[in-house]
């Protein structure tokens, strides 16, 4: 799962446009995907470092605000999935929309929208982003181009075609960048939007955020094919497998799907092969793999941890300056949590707002 980079998967009869480049095999892809990885520079790397820091440090004081009684309903989080959206976002540019299922909070955060208001709405106040009124998973910010936190598995797909579709219409630059997770991979409509991408050739991305266990259920238990990079084979769609602990190899392969979206070749498959550290939910006791297993991968693939790495040996950033940047997040995540549990909640006038008729 950790190994490198890609593993192209398309059909080769499509009419009129050449099939990436596909993988090599062994010793030789590997060394291939590492060499087409390190051409990064300091400044990207501590970019990378404090955005999946303050996603690993909200969502750490998410998880305890939870066990308070702070936030209630459901409370899925992202620790250790933080390289997938950062990566995503650093190829992206400005315009590009992002929609997603409830695992959603580092996805907000990556995209720029408020710590203040991402963790007010998790408690219900009226500083949060639907006003108190949507929760966890039902957080939008039109201004970055977030649509969602979405609580049915796979719904996000059609919705994020649908924006492609959008995009396509009325003549827009814009790619829309779709994610969903393993669990949601099996859905119908998954495999529908799939197919009207490709024959209408939308500007999307689709990213599978893999991180091997559903809600619960080990991809291998679920799953006939395992290799979710395959899934658009049918559709003649490109796939790739991506380590997706390492911001780099999503940020490469980001990169290139986004342009074949954008130039106007039809629809991409990136699988992020990622790993929750933390249960499907904050009452998933995660019974269903052992301990020894998350422990090895937080010390051997950890996404902020192969950064920090970096940044000291290779870089040779001095430590103070990495604490430093813990702090300054430390303070930013701690502002959200007083914010958030002091603000009043909605006024109950609310119920009436936002209501279609």
């Amino acid at each position: 799962m950790a190994g490198t980079a890609r593993r192209a998967s398309r059909a080769e009869a499509d009419a009129g446009t050449s099939a990436p480049s596909r993988g090599k095999s062994g010793a030789a892809k590997g060394a291939a995907a590492s060499s087409a990885i390190i051409n990064h520079t300091q400044d990207q790397d501590l970019h990378a470092y404090r955005e999946m820091l303050l996603i690993r440090r909200f969502e750490e004081k998410a998880g305890q605000m939870y066990g308070m009684g702070l936030i209630g309903g459901f409370c899925h989080l992202y620790i250790g999935q933080e390289a997938v959206v950062v990566g995503m976002q650093l190829a992206q540019k400005e315009g590009d929309q992002v929609i997603t299922a409830y695992r959603d909070h580092g996805h907000m955060l990556a995209t720029g929208m408020e710590s203040r208001g991402v963790m007010a709405e998790l408690t219900g106040r009226q500083g949060g982003y639907s006003r108190g009124k949507g929760g966890s998973m039902h957080m939008f910010s039109r201004e970055k181009n977030f649509y969602g936190g979405h609580g049915i598995v796979g719904a996000q797909v059609s919705l994020g075609t649908g924006l492609a579709f959008a995009n396509r219409y009325r003549g827009e630059d814009a790619v829309s960048v779709t994610y969903f997770g393993d669990g949601a991979a099996n859905q119908g409509q998954v495999y529908e939007s799939f197919n009207m991408a490709e024959l209408w050739k939308l500007p999307v991305v689709y990213v599978i955020e893999n991180n091997r266990y559903a809600m619960g259920t080990a991809l291998n238990r679920a799953s006939a094919q395992t290799d979710l990079s395959k899934r658009g084979v049918s559709f003649n769609i490109p796939g790739e497998q991506v380590d997706g602990m390492d911001y780099r190899a999503v940020l490469e392969a980001g990169a290139r799907a986004i342009n074949w979206a954008r130039s106007g070749k039809g629809p991409y498959l990136l699988e992020m092969q990622t790993y929750r550290y933390r249960g499907h939910s904050m009452s998933d006791p995660a019974k269903y793999r052992t301990k020894d297993e998350v422990q090895r991968m937080r010390e051997e693939h950890d996404p902020i941890e192969q950064v920090k790495r970096r940044l000291l040996e290779e870089w040779k950033v001095d430590e103070s300056e990495l604490k430093a940047i813990d702090a300054g997040v430390r303070e930013i995540v701690n502002d959200a949590a007083d914010f958030a549990t002091n603000d009043p909640e909605p006024d109950p006038s609310e119920l009436w707002t936002d209501v279609l008729k």
